[in-house]
């Protein structure tokens, strides 16, 4: 059994990076009127679903509360959980690899594929391996990886990236997915229409020719069971579990927060995962393998435990809980940034609420241009309030902020208007006395309102919040000598 030390947090790798600060990305992408339509028809159907189904739970709430406490329980002890895991794993036919970060994963999973001979690989949806690049890197490697999973197969078909957790195309409308079929896939019917089911067989025919000829399966997993050395990935559409059977050789790449202390665990999260992700009361497809069964399915079994900054994740007290993660996209289909962004403006892997803090928290909030991502949100809680597992998205995003200011404060030799105006607002709100002060200037701000009694436009930082709202004009007096001048009339 090898020693793992888990207490080096280095940063991330991969797909985890903003190209351009966040702003920049959403102001773009705000002008695409398709897409938006696109995302809100998706997210506000999902969302809908998702509170019928939760509704009818009376114990909704204890759920997640049991969710949160075994995750919580699980990162406290993971180091041990993960030895656990391997220990169980390994006795039952199968080989664990640990990847400190997304190039030594990659190279790990390339060399198991060339021991095979195999240049073609089949994939089911894995956010592990888009967060490390692993199908841009195979083809580098002269091996060629097929998505299985429709949504992934139509991103990757339209040469696109995915912008949802559950549903990479999301942005897309079936039309447009039509159009990318006919333009790409080898064989299809020149009369394809945009009807779901047609474009669902168009798919399936497509891939029924990899499956069958596949020699190597790269697969994710939901989750891993350290009491018996069991892995798990649930699915709606099959892919999955034709992935997992037929192949001679099956990769699994899983985040080493994946795993859960026991057996038992399942039962909350495979009430808890469902209703949040696609509304429903149960997912269709639940595949679970435990090392090598012989004459039964693969019989060449890894699994490739990544850190890629997760480590670093579990060293920071306030963010640690973001790895409790069970990727549903609750967050997203309630998130009224994304709906009107969409995921590509958030640039990782991971968009949306959840993407806003996990990023950040792995590759340092000092990351190319990361340090946006925390401040894409409105801080209206609505992302916690969906969450199964209760991660305070809020809370971390906050805390991520000061840190973003923390490690800008040292950049400037001369204050920046912000810096001033936190100071300024430090005088202010330290004394009373102080504050009765600036009120002494309310008459000055009537007077910068005018006649129309609201203030348009302000000068330097603050003309940011002028520029889509106007501020009432101050009142005659303020509280402090409303209360005054009422105690002295009685």
């Amino acid at each position: 059994m090898s020693q793992v030390f888990l207490g080096m947090p280095a940063p991330g790798q991969g797909n985890l990076f903003e190209q351009e600060p966040f702003p920049q990305a959403a102001h773009r992408e705000l002008g695409n009127t398709q897409m938006r339509k696109n995302l809100r028809h998706a997210t506000h159907t999902i969302r809908d679903k998702r509170l019928r189904v939760v509704g009818e739970l009376p114990d909704w709430e204890q759920l997640r509360d049991a969710g949160s406490a075994i995750k919580n329980s699980s990162m406290i002890n993971l180091e041990e959980r993960l030895l656990e895991f391997e220990k169980n794993f390994t006795a039952r036919g199968g080989v664990v690899h640990w990847a400190r970060d997304a190039q030594e994963a990659n190279k790990i999973v390339t060399d198991l594929v060339k021991e095979t001979g195999s240049t073609e690989v089949v994939k089911v949806k894995s956010m592990a391996t888009q967060e490390i690049g692993l199908n841009e890197h195979l083809e580098t490697q002269g091996i060629e990886a097929f998505e299985t999973d429709l949504a992934e197969l139509i991103v990757q078909l339209g040469h696109d990236k995915p912008s949802h957790i559950l549903v990479p195309a999301i942005h897309k409308n079936r039309t447009e997915v039509r159009d990318i079929f006919l333009k790409e896939m080898p064989v299809v019917d020149p009369n394809l229409t945009d009807e779901p089911a047609k474009l669902a067989e168009a798919a399936r025919k497509h891939l029924r020719k990899k499956f069958l000829a596949a020699k190597v399966a790269i697969s994710g997993a939901n989750f891993a069971l350290a009491d018996t050395g069991t892995l798990g990935v649930v699915e709606s559409e099959g892919n999955g579990r034709m992935c997992l059977t037929l192949p001679e050789t099956l990769i699994t790449v899983m985040g080493i927060e994946k795993v859960l202390p026991k057996w038992e665990d399942i039962e909350v999260f495979m009430q808890l995962l469902p209703r949040s992700s696609t509304g429903e009361r149960m997912n269709p497809y639940t595949s679970l393998w435990t090392g090598v069964s012989e004459d039964d399915g693969p019989q060449n079994v890894h699994i490739v435990l990544l850190d890629n900054g997760r480590s670093r994740v579990l060293a920071d007290k306030f963010g640690r809980s973001a790895l409790n993660c069970i990727r549903c996209s609750a967050c997203m289909n309630v998130c009224p940034v994304y709906e009107r962004t969409g995921g590509h403006a958030y640039g990782s892997t991971y968009p949306g609420p959840i993407g806003a803090i996990l990023s950040p928290l792995m590759t340092g909030i000092e990351a190319e241009d990361n340090g946006s991502l925390p401040y894409a949100s409105s801080l209206c809680g609505a992302c916690y309030e969906a969450c199964p597992v209760k991660i305070n998205i809020p809370e971390i995003l906050v805390h991520l902020r000061g840190d973003d200011v923390d490690a800008n404060r040292g950049k400037h030799k001369i204050p920046t208007q912000m810096d001033l105006l936190m100071k300024g607002g430090s005088w202010a709100l330290g004394k009373g006395k102080n504050l009765g002060l600036l009120e002494k200037a309310l008459p000055l701000g009537r007077l910068a309102a005018g006649k129309s009694k609201k203030i348009k436009k302000l000068p330097g930082i603050a003309a940011g919040w002028t520029q889509s709202r106007d501020i009432p004009a101050p009142p005659n007096k303020s509280f402090r000598d409303w209360w005054s001048d009422e105690k002295e009339s009685k």
